[in-house]
């Protein structure tokens, strides 16, 4: 295969256009890309942004009809959707909620007709979409909704460790009622799909996390390991999963788990990602599993008090958006080689 004649075109979306959103799209569109970079946003939004970064930025009409060529720094070619109101940094207005799904839906669309080979998505301010009377508990679910996919799992990753989350935003107090036998056995059988698949990982190492502390002391700290994580991890075993566990969550991301682990499944979200942060913030990238599309993330959110300040890091968004077109390297050779042998 030769992958020099591939250009992907990638959707970008803004997010929420009070904060960073914006600012880290533009500060990256300074940069090259093997990929055609198509963002789907208000133009006028961009436009002030940039004046207030003080950055270049020439607007170029999306043409889905052309093909896709390579990014050109300092450009952005923009898919054009009205906010509806002017937007000031630092300040989200409940009113451009319908904006910001409404360019998620764009993406997602155009990834499920192969429009776009991937979508890169900024960050969103989930308590004002839903004050705004949208229910909406995070890009994972909403986007699983639009492509009709029933098991969703967020997976983050760097360059060297995954965190894969059985349940995730979510109080404590309703971690345990979520974890079941189907939830567990749904997430462990999509990320060892998707990393075949999508990353190029063939015979995924799991290592799977206990609930509770000390993976439960044998029932004594809870029953959860014991009735629901062990039976499912025998259960996938039997069926040649590679899996560890369940390990205390304690000593799971010891350098000994980890050398031989290509993904850690945790149970809730507070339980692997601050490790997972701690040891690279900023060049993380939150990539969805179970969707019949690409789609890949930063690993912060919104930093209202930093939008238009020109302070914001993208390296995040750099991250993600090498990450997707990693991806869809990987689906284009793999749809090549498929129809070679048809």
């Amino acid at each position: 295969m030769n992958t020099e004649i591939f250009c992907p075109r990638i959707a970008l979306t803004t997010g929420e256009p009070a904060g960073i959103g914006p600012d880290i799209v533009i500060q990256a569109a300074q940069k090259s890309f093997a990929s055609e970079l198509v963002v789907i946003a208000d133009p006028e939004l961009l436009r002030q942004r940039s004046r207030l970064l003080n950055l270049p930025l020439e607007i170029i009409h999306y043409q889905p009809a052309a093909p896709a060529e390579r990014h050109i720094p300092g450009t952005l070619k923009i898919m054009p959707v009205t906010a509806g109101k002017e937007c000031v940094p630092g300040k989200p207005d409940p009113m451009t909620a319908r904006y910001v799904l409404e360019t998620l839906k764009i993406a997602a669309g155009g990834c499920l007709r192969r429009e776009f080979a991937a979508m890169v998505t900024a960050p969103v301010h989930k308590a004002v979409i839903n004050e705004a009377g949208h229910a909406f508990s995070g890009h994972t679910e909403f986007l699983a909704g639009i492509c009709g996919a029933p098991s969703p799992v967020m997976m983050l990753a760097d360059k060297t460790l995954r965190v894969a989350l059985v349940t995730t935003h979510l109080p404590l107090s309703a971690v345990s009622r979520a974890l079941t036998i189907k939830r567990l056995t749904d997430v462990i059988n999509v990320t060892c799909h998707d990393l075949q698949e999508r990353l190029g990982i063939v015979g995924p190492r799991l290592l799977v996390c206990g609930l509770n502390p000390h993976a439960g002391e044998g029932g004594y700290l809870g029953r959860e390991e014991i009735e629901i994580i062990i039976p499912v991890l025998d259960k996938l075993r039997s069926q040649g999963v590679r899996i560890t566990g369940p390990v205390p969550a304690d000593t799971a991301f010891t350098p000994e788990h980890l050398a031989h682990t290509d993904v850690v499944i945790t149970m809730f979200h507070d339980q692997g990602l601050p490790v997972l942060k701690s040891r690279g913030f900023g060049s993380i990238v939150n990539i969805t599993l179970g969707l019949p599309i690409i789609r890949t993330s930063v690993d912060h959110g919104t930093a209202l008090s930093l939008a238009g300040t020109g302070q914001s890091s993208y390296s995040s968004l750099i991250a993600a958006i090498e990450c997707a077109l990693e991806m869809a390297h990987i689906e284009h050779g793999r749809s090549t080689l498929q129809g070679t042998a048809a």
